[in-house]
């Protein structure tokens, strides 16, 4: 079988190559998460600050039932 070297906490180990295979991709997948966390907080915050800052003064609900009718 053939071997491949990764690297576990800081130290080198060697492993077969599924074994090395398993490991890059859990660390992929956990890359992908972070980034998949990372991009979503992004968005969610922006959301949060357009709605917060939509350039128009805050309105009573009385001047906004008397635009509507």
């Amino acid at each position: 079988m053939s071997k491949e070297v990764i690297n576990v906490g800081g130290e080198d180990k060697v492993v077969r190559e599924d074994t090395a295979k398993s490991y890059r991709g859990v660390v992929w997948a956990f890359i992908s998460l972070g980034a998949f966390i990372i991009i979503a907080a992004i968005l969610l915050l922006g959301g949060f600050l357009k709605s917060a800052t939509d350039g128009k003064p805050n309105e009573s609900p009385a001047s906004i039932e008397n635009k509507r009718q």
